[in-house]
């Protein structure tokens, strides 16, 4: 009975920190990245993520992310190179995590921000 037991903690403790996500990819996770929009998805987003540090006369990183304008071409920016949008939200390799000094954001919030940007920036 002794060796069930810590045959049986030993299982359930090797699985406690899987991730489901990793785990099961291909599963739906609930979020929904079909009906992204800019004023509706992304710009709430960036508005309460990105623009304290990203606006006014002396944005941080020379990046500003004010206005449609400014938050789509930081968008077009490819993800493989540094100060992509995408690169920086999903803390890809090669830019600066952001948000700086943050969490980073929701896996589905990443997702929807890059459906966004596969779909070409739309400004809807």
């Amino acid at each position: 009975m002794k060796k069930l037991v810590v045959l049986s903690l030993i299982i359930l403790a090797g699985c406690y920190y899987d991730n489901e996500e990793e785990l099961y990819p291909n599963q739906n996770t609930g979020c929904d990245t079909s009906n992204v929009t800019f004023a509706g998805t992304v710009l709430p987003v960036i508005d309460a993520n990105c623009k304290t540090c990203h606006s006014g006369g002396f944005p941080q990183g020379n990046v500003r992310l004010e206005d449609y304008a400014s938050i789509s071409a930081a968008g077009k920016i490819p993800a493989g190179q540094y100060g992509s949008l995408y690169g920086v939200i999903s803390h890809a390799s090669g830019n600066s995590p952001m948000p700086k000094s943050g969490n980073k954001l929701p896996d589905c919030t990443i997702k929807q921000i890059k459906a966004w940007i596969d779909a070409g920036t739309p400004n809807n």
